[in-house]
This record gives C-alpha cells, sequence and structure tokens, in this order.
C-alpha cells in the first residue's frame, strides 16, 4: 500500500471520540418522494460507485449513464419495501441488488439474449465481477462521498491544506512555500479536516446520507 493509499485507508479509521447515533428513519425520508433534498444528496453520494461498477463490466459510457439512472428509478420505486434491518440483510446488498439487475439487463441487450436468461448464462461471468467490484469500490466511494461533504464546510483554505498534504502528498515544505503558512498548521489542520472527514464516513456507513447544512447556509 503506498502513502496515499494509507491516508485514505486511514480516513475511515480512528477514535469515535464523538458517535453519531444510528437513526434508520434517515433511509426513511427516501420514502417521501416529495423530499428532493434527501434524494439529491442520495444520488450525489452513490452515483459514482454505480457509474464505475457499470464501467468495470465494459459497459460504454451511455450504457453507464442508463444503468445510474436506471438504478435510481428502481430505488424510488422500491425503498417503500425496504426496512433498515442489518440482521435482515444491509442496504450495501440491497443497492447492489438493484444496480446488478440494470447492468445485467444491458448485458443482456448487448448479447441478444432473451430477458430471462439467467445470470451464470451471461458470457464473461460478468455477475461476479459486478460483485467484486461492487465490494472492492463500495468503502473508497464512502471515503470519497464524506471528503465532498466536508469541502463544503471548512474554510476554503483549510481544505486545499488538506487536499495538498493528503490527497496530493505534496512534501510539508511546499506547501508552506505555496500557501505562506506554517508546518504547524499544516499538521495541525491535517488532522482537524481528517477528523471531520471520519466523522462523516461514520455517519455515511450508519446510512446517513443527509448532509446537514454546509458551510454558509
Amino acid at each position: 500500500m503506498d502513502g496515499s493509499s494509507r491516508e485514505m485507508a486511514d480516513l475511515s479509521q480512528g477514535d469515535d471520540d464523538d458517535p453519531i447515533p444510528t437513526r434508520a428513519s434517515l433511509l426513511g425520508r427516501l420514502k417521501d418522494v416529495r423530499d428532493q433534498v434527501s434524494w439529491r444528496q442520495f444520488f450525489d453520494i452513490y452515483w459514482k460507485l454505480i457509474y464505475r461498477t457499470a464501467r468495470s463490466v465494459r459497459l460504454t459510457p451511455a450504457e453507464a449513464e442508463d444503468v445510474v439512472q436506471e438504478t435510481m428509478v428502481a430505488v424510488w420505486r422500491s425503498i417503500g419495501g425496504f426496512n433498515y434491518d442489518p440482521t435482515m440483510g444491509s442496504f450495501k446488498s440491497w443497492l447492489l441488488t438493484l444496480t446488478r439487475r440494470r447492468i445485467m439487463d444491458h448485458l443482456r441487450k448487448r448479447y441478444r439474449e432473451p430477458f430471462t436468461v439467467s445470470l451464470d448464462q451471461v458470457p464473461d461471468c460478468e455477475a461476479p465481477a459486478i460483485e467484486s467490484f461492487w465490494e472492492a469500490a463500495w468503502e473508497a466511494n464512502l471515503v470519497g462521498a464524506a471528503i465532498e461533504r466536508v469541502k463544503g464546510r471548512v474554510d476554503p483554505k483549510q481544505f486545499q491544506i488538506f487536499e495538498l498534504y493528503v490527497l496530493k502528498e505534496w512534501p510539508v515544505r511546499r506547501i508552506m512555500d505555496l500557501l505562506g503558512v506554517s508546518a504547524t498548521l499544516v499538521y495541525v489542520t491535517k488532522h482537524r479536516v481528517s477528523a471531520q472527514v471520519r466523522k462523516q464516513y461514520k455517519a455515511l456507513t450508519r446510512g446517513d446520507f443527509s448532509a446537514g447544512s454546509p458551510r454558509g447556509s
């Protein structure tokens, strides 16, 4: 694991000194089709994961975009029957099922198979490939979504320091010279912003995709 990968992995770990309670009712917000804010936030968090999963099995960009839209429609139609109960099945698995079905629909069209073809009849064992990619990409997608949520809450210069030091792996001296800041500020900013990213990551893993109030709103 390189330096950047280690830094990103660290963002999903750490002490939970400001715990966010598990609130299954947050997913329930999607059951209100009029709640456009929650639906927009849901889309912003998960569309890249769905898109990249579709692309991972060689769907075209246009097909992958269709998969995103069709999966979101499927979520809208199915959310009423989804109950947030980890003992009965995770939200992660539920969303994968909806996404995989849309992807398989496109693969069937491509290979001119009848609609009733089973998953194991699709060439190149696409279904296992979809599941494998989803498992690998799920956490990275949540870390990325957490970073985006934090970006809208912290001072732009603080986020710039975090981005250069943690995400782009710039040396401290280069950041100091570019931004005119001290090494101490770089380290303190990295610690503070990383803590906020971990907080948001933990919220997302608990089903809290509500963004709350960004800075300046």
